[in-house]
């Protein structure tokens, strides 16, 4: 993942971790941090079934996924999930970029980042067509957060198609992930998986020569996921290559000092449930 992917996903990803999700997913009738997560991420489907966000998320072990998915339906709607989510981006922003929120460089940031999300191509693209069709905020802040939540869904749909590809499910990948160090020694708990799913699936790569016996990637293993990355890569490349270099790079450096000052005030943990690196934001700009 370049620099410009990992910005665009800092600038997304506070919001699993904001302290102000709590009471926002709870006033919205939500049971709990993991129904807050499924419903709001999945809102922007409808109301899907525990069968069609176990799909589109790909990587948690579906008894997790149902526990969540259909009850947070029963006890709250797919409208007041979002707008309660948006309320959550709103104040969180508010308190993490202080001065830099009413900046210019954000609405010129929001205007490129929206720019990349009108040129990218749905089809095939479930979660980023069902995000991007969502109302663009006014707000700059807001809208920024719009498009690149919907960008962050672009290029994760062409990461699974990556993994489908690959021949890797859902657990192989966090185990793959795990063996690179990308991801907290918690993960298969954070992903649903049991003790002996993940055993069976670490002995699944084994056999297929990319872990050794100790669980670390063999050369082979690297390759593969070195493929695998490579193949994300292209496929997310429509949006941004809309902006051509120049945009792309202008929209890298506007984002640059917002995911600093969210990687400074602790709002995205490291490492992290989703594999990101904090290299990008720390950068100098």
């Amino acid at each position: 993942m370049d620099e410009t992917w990992r910005l665009i996903e800092c600038c997304h990803a506070f919001v699993y971790f904001a302290p102000e999700a709590k009471a926002a997913y709870a006033d919205a009738g939500l049971k709990g941090f993991w129904m807050g997560y499924f419903a709001s991420r999945s809102a922007a489907l409808g109301a899907p079934s525990p069968e069609v966000v176990t799909a589109a998320f790909y990587n948690f072990a579906p008894r997790m996924v149902a526990r969540a998915i259909p009850d947070a339906w029963r006890y709250s709607s797919p409208e007041t999930v979002l707008a309660a989510r948006t309320a959550v981006v709103d104040r969180s922003l508010r308190r993490l970029l202080g001065d830099l929120l009413d900046s210019p460089d954000v609405a010129e940031a929001a205007a490129l980042a929206g720019r990349a999300v009108e040129a990218a191509p749905a089809p095939g693209r479930v979660l980023f067509a069902a995000h991007a069709a969502l109302p663009r905020p006014a707000e700059p802040h807001l809208a920024l957060w719009h498009a690149v939540t919907a960008l962050r869904e672009f290029r994760g749909d062409g990461h699974v198609a990556a993994l489908l590809t690959a021949g890797l499910d859902g657990c192989e990948a966090n185990v793959v992930a795990g063996a690179l160090g990308l991801t907290p020694p918690e993960q298969r708990y954070f992903r649903g998986w049991t003790e002996q799913e993940w055993t069976t699936a670490a002995d699944r790569l084994r056999d297929r020569g990319l872990l050794d016996a100790d669980g670390a990637l063999t050369a082979e293993g690297r390759t593969h996921r070195r493929a695998i990355e490579d193949t994300t890569d292209r496929l997310a490349g429509p949006p941004l290559d809309a902006l051509g270099r120049d945009g792309a790079a202008r929209l890298a450096d506007l984002l640059r000092p917002l995911a600093r000052r969210i990687v400074e005030a602790g709002a995205v943990p490291f490492p992290n449930a989703m594999g990101m690196s904090r290299s990008a934001p720390s950068t100098p700009s």
